[in-house]
Order: C-alpha cells, then sequence, then structure tokens
C-alpha cells in the first residue's frame, strides 16, 4: 500500500512539474483541438497565418469541452474551436467566468486562410453574446452530413434527408434551425451527391449539380445499426447528433441509429472510409480534402463517402479570458 501511495504521490508531482515547465517558458498555452481533428488543421493555418510556429506556445489537443475547463481554471489562455453560434459551450464558460472574450482575425490573416483553404470571411455580429459589444471578425465552413455509400441504400438515403429536413422541429437544438430545404446544399460544392438525398432534393424543386455517387449498398441487405459519428462531448456536434440520431430513429422502420463521440470530422470520414462508419459529422473542408485525397487525406482518399445534407455554419471562434492580457494572435509571439 505504502507502494502504491508513494507511486501516486510521484505522478502527482511529476504532472505539476510539467504543467510548470510548460508555464515557465513564459510561452502562451492554447487549445488546438484534439489529433486527427477539423480544428486542428484549421488552429494549425489560423496560427501560420500569424507566423506563430511550434515553439511559441504550448499546444493543447484538447476537444472544446476539456479546453473551455482549461479556460475556466486558467490552465489554458486561448482555445480555438469550430462552432455554432451561439455556441452554448461559450454562453456557460462565461456565465462560470464573467469575463470570457472572442478574438478577432485580422484581415490579413483572413486572406492567408481563404486562400490555403475552403474557409470564408464570417461576421459574428455584435450581441451575438451576452458579453459580446463589437463585431468579431473570423472565417466559416459548412458542417454537413456524409453517407457511407458501402452501406446507406439509395432508398435509406433518400429517408434520411428527408427526415432531416421535414422533421427538423423535433430536433430541440439551436442548430437545427438551420436544417431547411433553403440550405440545403450548402456545403456541398465540389461533393459527390448521394443518389436517395438527391432524388429528395430534386421532389422539393431543388436543382441539383453534383456528380452522383455510385453506391455499393443494398437494401435487401441493409444494417439494422447504423453509427453516426460526431464530435466531443464539449463541442456542437456531439449534442446536435444525438438530437438527430433520435429523430431519425422516431421516423425510421427496423433500423437503429447510434451516435458516438469522436474526433470529429477527419476521424469520422476516416471511419467511413475503412467501413467502422455509416454516417459522419464533418466540416466541408476536410470533407473535400478526403474525396480528392489531399490534405489529412494525402494517400488516403476516401471513396465510399458521399453528401447528404447541410447542417449548420461552422464558425472559427477563438476564445481567452480578460485575464490573459490577450488582445489578438499577435500577442502570442
Amino acid at each position: 500500500m505504502k507502494v502504491k501511495r508513494l507511486a501516486s504521490i510521484l505522478s502527482v508531482l511529476f504532472g505539476v512539474v510539467l504543467m510548470l515547465g510548460a508555464c515557465s517558458n513564459g510561452a502562451k498555452n492554447i487549445a488546438i483541438g484534439p489529433p486527427a481533428s477539423e480544428t486542428n488543421s484549421a488552429s494549425n493555418l489560423i496560427l501560420d497565418a500569424y507566423g506563430i510556429g511550434e515553439g511559441d506556445f504550448n499546444p493543447y489537443q484538447e476537444g472544446f469541452g476539456d479546453a473551455a475547463e482549461g479556460v475556466q481554471d486558467g490552465n489554458i489562455d486561448m482555445s480555438i474551436a469550430i462552432l455554432g453560434m451561439p455556441a452554448g459551450s461559450i454562453q456557460s464558460l462565461h456565465a462560470s467566468t464573467g469575463d470570457v472574450k472572442l478574438l478577432n482575425l485580422s484581415n490579413d490573416a483572413v486572406a492567408h486562410i481563404e486562400e490555403n483553404s475552403g474557409y470564408q470571411q464570417f461576421t459574428i455580429p455584435a450581441g451575438t453574446y451576452e458579453f459580446q459589444d463589437s463585431d468579431v471578425n473570423t472565417v466559416a465552413a459548412r458542417a454537413i452530413l456524409m453517407g457511407n455509400t458501402d452501406t446507406i441504400d439509395e432508398e435509406l438515403g433518400y429517408k434520411l434527408a428527408k427526415i432531416m429536413i421535414e422533421n427538423a422541429d423535433e430536433n430541440t437544438h439551436a442548430q437545427s434551425k438551420q436544417m431547411t430545404i433553403e440550405n440545403a446544399l450548402r456545403g456541398s460544392e465540389g461533393l459527390p451527391i448521394h443518389p436517395g438525398a438527391k432524388r429528395y432534393y430534386e421532389e422539393q424543386g431543388v436543382t441539383v449539380d453534383n456528380e452522383v455517387a455510385e453506391l455499393s449498398a443494398d437494401e435487401s441487405n441493409r444494417k439494422n445499426e447504423l453509427v453516426l459519428g460526431t464530435g466531443s462531448q464539449g463541442g456542437t456536434y456531439y449534442p446536435l447528433g444525438g438530437e438527430m440520431a433520435n429523430v431519425w430513429n422516431n421516423h425510421l422502420d427496423n433500423v437503429n441509429i447510434t451516435n458516438t463521440e469522436t474526433g470529429a470530422s477527419v476521424e469520422n470520414l476516416s471511419s467511413i472510409r475503412d467501413g467502422n462508419m455509416d454516417l459522419g459529422m464533418s466540416v466541408n473542408v476536410p470533407a473535400l480534402d478526403a474525396i480528392n485525397g489531399e490534405g489529412d487525406f494525402k494517400d488516403a482518399k476516401v471513396e465510399n463517402a458521399a453528401f447528404i445534407g447541410h447542417i449548420y455554419p461552422e464558425i472559427v471562434q477563438i476564445i481567452t479570458r480578460e485575464a490573459t492580457d490577450l488582445e489578438s494572435l499577435e500577442d502570442v509571439k
């Protein structure tokens, strides 16, 4: 027992030493998202826009839930997140600390990001959050639903798209209001579309110009249990994905969809490729990389994924606290 207790004490002390070491180098602690996540990729692109490289900061590869706790505790100075707007997790963080603030991206940084990715300039209007007195300049993409063409047959793809749009009012998550027929194809540019989803949208009068994905999925051999990849519990994907799964399950016969916590976009698309996932939430930017075999998917192209529908705008939101004295990313170096 004494040996175990000593080992436990040493482990705690070692952790404290590591934390103090990180703080003592003077570098800021920045949460950049989990490995193999779009948040991680976007964070590195944003930091690169400011010339911030390895050694200029201490990276914390956390999901936003853990990152927000770190910001609240003062162990993390800044967190870069891709979330819906307004994000309940940011509102909760401000309710706990009372001094949360959003950081702007400079026009030059936005230009660099637009040139090197599919993100586009976006303005978070003043008053979006209780603590926000002025507009915030940032970038945004689109959250979309991708389906596995080996397991989602045409009729199932049709029903998934139809229920997602026509029963969005049963979804209690704030972002569900973005799932409309008017928004249906947002984020689909350059992506193959699932033929079932295409059929539904065209029935609703939507013009679909996307390449149509080829399916190997067969309705006669349909799986009864499907897996939906979401994201970390502290972000938007996980709770929203849970609501989406519930709505589908209320309207689908002989099919049950289970949402699972993941590292989000990149992991979800990789899992679809490897046959371990049937549906995945993703930012449209890594979805394009996956289809084209670029970026995180260089030499690992995803050939069995197709667009099913738009979910909501994905907005880069960079948070810190007044106590950090950070006014912009330029203060990191």
